[in-house]
């Protein structure tokens, strides 16, 4: 090797290397097994960079200002701007408070579930030794270089993608970048990837890939570019939109009017602030997110984190989840099944061979299953070993030398049947049937091992057949069964062999419909098959022989036919899926990777946590759909009965005050109704518009007819003063408000179960008396008397009944088409599974 520096480097193709012979693999990277020079590692560091995740950061401030950037944050700072120039300082402060805290609560949030990238980047080796300028050297591992000679041995974390060169074999664990569970055996001129780690072995290999190129930094691009939209967002957005559009137009109307009228400028200025502040629903985002944030608490204790808030929106509507077979469904431990026994021997005989077969001082995944299956000391007392000759892949066995108390020797071996079988020379009958015994157990899935042991002749005698596989989690089957049962469709995704995903997809109940890995990726640049793909995607019941490239287009695909997709993982692999679903889960035990990039990370074993999680997340949406509802509702009645008593008679029904007052005396204890009792449906939930904005407009409008009539009333009957008149439609306005609540809380009769939960009833309470507090004895307002006050009160529980009524006829007319809803609710108190609700006992 010389110090100068070739037409290397160039740009790789990292494709065309993987597919590359170690000869030609070598002059296409111009290196030779001499590794490189100092010069020529620098000079490709330099063009290649450096050997790891290079990652696009946004700054923090810039992340917080884009909080105060969209529609609903559009009209809180007019209104703060038009407080401000009616020198209105006392609503510009409270609106700017809520502003801020929808931007500093959506902040840390994001700010708390963290960044992935910077967890896979833990994973990488943080040393390599390299042979370079004619010796060995421990380096940075960000400091290797494509054509770097680099050595491996146990305990390794593989640095950077290689083609082996020389050694005798390597046995690597790649379970967390492919999902196999069992670790790898790897030969000269075999590639082995970045973030895999050395089982048994030593070698040396040629760097072929780096950084952002090798499968590691694929898998870490993916993340870096994977998410998804929240629905939640979209729902704020589209109910923000819809009040806009409505105070646009009005004002627009009052605008001429007024001008028509020769009104001042500034009564204009002031009626516009006053019809934007009641307009514009300020405390949304902030009384949804607290609602969600009391929920993630909820699920904290139901041994379920929630690391993005939206994720809890998403789960309620998940309709399929994709589950990672390793270490989700099965329980990632390889496992003895029942012996095969052959010769005449009995089953303590082929325990005791297989024990002394293994390894005692470093037992591999094998050797600890043999173990464990046969830990009775017994069967190996009096017996010693002489020698120990370790598996390797090229003689494909284990095999120990064994001494009795009595001094009698004998031979014990353990490994690949056919070449245990060969050094025993049997009979055809026996070869046959060792040879359908390990097709048999092949077609299930399973591994098989070979046992024999040597006779006073010392004649290689075959014992049996040992069966291995990674059974399936105790509680998994149950799980699907429950999951099934609340309309999600359960999916295995895998990096095993086709046969075992469909041995353990039968064993779970979920079919036997597996496709492979490369019936997902054909989507990925064919916008003409993406269709038929995704539809063969929602009809298999899992996916086998799985990248995770594969994992993260499975998910794109079931997301472009409008699922709500889950994603549950554990290892690296898993990273980018689980950050490209609307629900990413980390089960009990994942890698840094995966917790970083998971919407939901699980705390306790088993995936029954998932059911608990699916429940609650259900409740949590029917809260914010409750209350979405009824702040349309109260928006739409408020701001339509403003405008329309303006046009007609002229004058400001409420003070600019009332309408501030109204806003905390109606938003405040709201935030109570995150811990309200709830519907829990039996299928997954999502926002439909349609359906949120029918029912508040309906109810909306009824609101406004009965506002108008108590107008109408007390100007014309009780011949109330202006003052008086707005004291008494702001305490008809304020007593409503919550009464709505009430019938926007539930689909069913409003006074039929679930009750509201005590804390929120007792804040509406407490709130409810202030009002009236203020109204009799003029705190801020003009005061009115007992009487008009109760008169108020039986008014307005006159009227929630017609509105309850609206709303039930509502709901029947717009369910009349599925009819799917109200067939099976399930009424749902804290802490207690549902229970069925027949259509017919409904009203």
């Amino acid at each position: 090797m010389t110090d100068n520096i070739r037409t290397f480097p160039k740009p790789l193709d990292a494709e065309k290397i993987r597919q590359l012979e170690a000869e030609s693999l070598l002059k296409y990277l111009e290196c030779d097994a001499g590794g490189l020079s100092s010069a020529e590692a620098q000079a490709r560091l330099e063009f290649y960079g450096p050997n790891a995740i290079q990652e696009k950061r946004k700054s923090p401030y810039l992340k917080f200002l884009s909080y105060f950037w969209g529609p609903i944050a559009w009209m809180i700072e007019v209104a703060a701007i038009l407080s401000a120039a009616v020198r209105n300082y006392e609503d510009m402060t409270i609106i700017l408070i809520l502003l801020f805290f929808n931007a500093i609560v959506g902040f840390w949030q994001e700010y708390q579930a963290g960044n992935a990238i910077e967890q896979l980047k833990k994973n990488l080796a943080l040393k390599a030794r390299v042979f370079r300028d004619g010796q060995w050297l421990s380096i940075a591992a960000d400091q290797l270089a494509p054509g770097d000679r680099v050595k491996i041995h146990l305990g390794d974390v593989v640095p950077a993608d290689m083609l082996l060169l020389d050694g005798d074999f390597l046995s690597i664990d790649q379970s967390a970048l492919t999902g196999e569970s069992l670790p790898i055996d790897k030969r000269a001129g075999d590639t082995i990837y970045s973030s895999s780690i050395v089982k048994q072995g030593e070698m040396t290999g040629v760097v072929t890939c780096t950084g952002a190129h090798t499968y590691f930094g694929k898998t870490a691009k993916l993340v870096n570019t994977a998410g998804s939209v929240s629905h939640f967002k979209k729902a704020v957005i589209d109910i923000g939109d819809y009040l806009i559009f409505i105070s646009l137009i009005l004002v627009m109307i009052l605008v001429l009017v007024g001008l028509d009228r020769h009104l001042p400028i500034i009564e204009l200025v002031q009626f516009a602030l006053i019809l934007t502040v009641a307009s514009i629903p300020v405390a949304l985002p902030a009384v949804l997110s607290v609602t969600m944030a009391v929920g993630a608490v909820k699920l904290a204790k139901l041994k379920a984190i929630v690391s993005r808030l939206e994720a809890i929106e998403e789960l309620a509507g998940m309709d399929i989840l994709c589950s990672d077979k390793t270490g989700t469904l099965t329980q990632n431990k390889l496992t003895l099944g029942e012996p095969v026994i052959f010769s005449g021997a009995d089953r303590d005989g082929i325990a005791q061979a297989a024990v002394l077969a293994c390894d005692p001082d470093n037992p591999d995944a094998i050797d600890d299953a043999i173990l464990q299956q046969f830990s009775d000391k017994k069967l190996v007392q009096a017996l010693r070993r002489q020698h120990y000759m370790p598996f390797d892949p090229i003689q494909k066995r284990s095999e120990a030398d064994i001494k009795t108390d009595a001094g009698a020797l004998f031979k014990v071996t353990k490994g690949a049947p056919q070449v245990v079988l060969d050094l025993c020379h049997p009979d055809e009958a026996t070869r046959v049937h060792t040879e359908q015994t390990v097709n048999e157990f092949a077609l299930k899935g399973y591994r098989t091992l070979g046992v024999a042991k040597t006779d006073a002749g010392g004649r290689w005698q075959f014992l049996g057949i040992l069966p291995l596989f990674d059974p399936p989690r105790e509680d998994a089957a149950e799980t699907i069964r429950e999951a099934k049962l609340h309309g999600v469709n359960i999916k295995m995704v895998t990096g095993d062999n086709i046969a075992i995903a469909r041995q353990i997809a039968g064993e779970l109940g979920l079919g036997q419909n597996i496709l492979l890995s490369d019936q997902i990726i054909k989507a990925k640049d064919n916008e003409d098959i993406i269709h038929n793909v995704a539809l063969c995607a929602e009809q298999a019941d899992g996916f086998a022989q799985v990248f995770p490239e594969h994992k993260y287009w499975l998910v794109k695909d079931l997301q472009a036919n409008n699922h709500l997709v889950g994603m549950t993982g554990d290892g690296v692999n898993d990273a980018p899926a689980l950050k490209q679903a609307d629900v990413g889960i980390a089960v009990s035990g994942a890698t840094d990777a995966a917790r970083a990039a998971a919407d939901l990370v699980l705390t306790d074993n088993g995936l029954g946590v998932i059911i608990n999680a699916i429940e609650e997340a259900r409740r949590i949406f029917e809260r914010m759909n409750a209350y979405a509802i009824y702040r349309i509702t109260e928006t739409i009645r408020i701001m339509l009965f403003m405008v329309l008593a303006i046009l007609i008679y002229n004058f400001y029904p409420i003070t600019a005050v009332m309408i501030i007052m109204l806003a905390l005396l109606n938003d405040l204890p709201i935030l109570t109704i995150a811990k309200d009792n709830t519907w829990l449906s039996p299928t997954p939930v999502r926002w439909d518009m349609h359906k949120v904005l029918t029912v508040s407009t309906s109810l909306g409008l009824i609101g406004v007819i009965e506002t108008f009539l108590m107008l109408i009333i007390a100007k014309n009957y009780f011949h109330v003063g202006l003052a008086e008149l707005q004291t008494i439609i702001f305490l008809k306005l304020t007593v409503a408000g919550h009464l709505t609540l009430f019938v926007a809380r539930t689909r069913r009769f409003f006074l039929f179960r679930p009750f509201p939960n005590p804390l929120l009833l007792f804040s509406i309470i407490i709130t409810k008396v202030f009002a009236v507090l203020m109204s009799r004895y003029g705190w801020l307002v003009t005061p009115i008397s007992w009487e008009y006050i109760g008169w108020i009160w039986a008014y307005c529980l006159f009227w929630v009944f017609i509105e309850d009524g609206m709303k039930l006829w509502v709901y029947r007319r717009l369910e009349d088409g599925d009819g799917s809803l109200l067939r099976n609710i399930r009424i749902s108190l804290p802490g207690k599974r549902f229970r069925h609700v027949k259509r017919t006992d409904l009203p």
